[in-house]
């Protein structure tokens, strides 16, 4: 359509020009002594246009001449450009796609662009740290390292690599450098609580929980374990004193404190310090919170001397959380030995056998099995002592408690 307007316009121009001219008497006169050429105004027109026309073709070819190289170097970066910003999709492309080989010359494709080389450089590094070649990693990195504009993402590259090749020392010296310039990145800190837990620096470990628990970037689960993991450190180093261990328990939160991983690995490192008030009360406090076996086992651990008003006391605690819980083989080994330990040889029989009766974990059985060997040892029934002493044997040899409850029945 357009077309056919451009052919109609023309024409009636062509038609136009025409009628115009046949009615034009005009004649131009062109003198230069001894020289005349006389034409018409009409033919002088139409060659004054085809000069204008030739003219103008010669200067737009000599301008084209003369700008050649220029737009052959522009031709030739936008070649490049594409080449490299190609190279630069390629790269990602390869990485995500788990294809580090590809990705690593992708990379170098891309960095012979400047404009991409800082990004290619980090997919680069990237690449060569996964398929473990960290020469060519430092490498990528170091060509970069004056980059300010790309200072953070290289920061956070090499922070995330070194955490992953567990070099918990440079990864944090990365994340210092990296606070120093006032920034606070969530992604940093959860680099720098892994590299803190690799160097096994458990106090900034629980800082960095905490501070990230406020700012809702850890699932709960994880949180809570990391916790647990922490204080399972803090409070079962062996150098610990009576007072060292209270220092660092003082420093535990007290909603902290009532839960069962945390209050049996305090109340076990109170024991092991000869802090038993201390561990009864940890553990007791703990109970009421929640019911845990590995907290009461604690609170066994911590019973008092014999015949003190604190194992007596114990005792009817025992008796009484007994009472609620009557199918707990825990509770009933529990009260049997601290029955035992205060020489209540009738309750403690019995407790420890309704314990055998309940139980279902060969680790319990045994535990049973070799208290009631002891309590008929110190009565100096010597054959029953045996007995308990070789099931206590069988429980952990033929794979569970029933085996040792049939061949107890069977002797009896």
């Amino acid at each position: 359509m357009r077309l056919l307007l451009w052919l109609v316009a023309l024409m009636a121009t062509a038609i136009g020009i025409a009628v115009t001219a046949r009615f034009n008497p005009g004649n131009v006169v062109l003198f230069y002594p001894p020289q005349r050429v006389d034409m018409s105004l009409n033919l002088f027109v139409v060659l004054i246009a085809l000069l204008f026309l030739v003219v103008y073709g010669l200067v737009r070819a000599i301008s084209a001449t003369l700008n050649m190289p220029r737009r052959v170097a522009a031709y030739r970066l936008r070649k490049r450009e594409r080449e490299a910003n190609k190279g630069l999709r390629d790269a990602l492309k390869a990485l995500f796609e788990g294809r580090f080989g590809h990705a690593e010359k992708a990379a170098m494709k891309a960095a012979e662009l400047p404009e991409n080389a800082g990004l290619a450089a980090l997919i680069g590094a990237r690449a060569a740290h996964r398929m473990r070649e960290p020469v060519r990693r430092d490498s990528w990195i170091a060509g970069i390292m004056h980059d300010n504009a790309l200072k953070t993402a290289r920061l956070m590259t090499i922070t995330e690599l070194l955490v992953d090749d567990h070099q918990p020392e440079a990864a944090l010296a990365a994340v210092d450098e990296l606070n120093a310039t006032g920034q606070r990145h969530i992604h940093a800190l959860q680099w720098s609580m892994k590299a803190q837990q690799q160097a096994r620096n458990w106090p900034e470990v629980l800082r960095l929980v905490r501070t990230l628990d406020k700012r809702k970037a850890l699932h709960p689960a994880l949180s809570k374990r990391l916790r647990e993991m922490s204080y399972e450190a803090l409070l079962g180093e062996g150098s610990h004193d009576a007072e060292s261990i209270r220092r660092v328990w003082s420093q535990v939160p007290a909603e902290e404190r009532i839960q069962a991983p945390i209050a049996a690995r305090a109340a076990a490192a109170f024991n092991a310090c000869g802090l038993h008030e201390e561990a009864r009360a940890i553990a007791e406090d703990s109970l009421r919170n929640s019911w845990d076996d590995r907290v009461l086992r604690a609170w066994r651990d911590a019973a008092g001397q014999p015949g003190s008003p604190a194992l007596l006391a114990q005792i009817e605690r025992c008796e009484h959380w007994l009472r609620t819980r009557p199918n707990d083989a825990e509770l009933a080994l529990t009260l049997g030995s601290l029955c035992l330990q205060q020489k209540l040889w009738g309750k403690a029989q019995r407790y420890l056998e309704q314990a055998l009766s309940d139980v279902l974990e060969p680790k319990l059985g045994r535990e049973a099995h070799l208290k009631l060997a002891q309590m008929h040892e110190a009565l100096g029934q010597e054959e029953l002592a045996a007995l308990h002493y070789r099931l206590c044997a069988l429980t952990g040899v033929t794979g569970g408690v029933p085996s040792a409850r049939v061949a107890l029945a069977g002797v009896l």
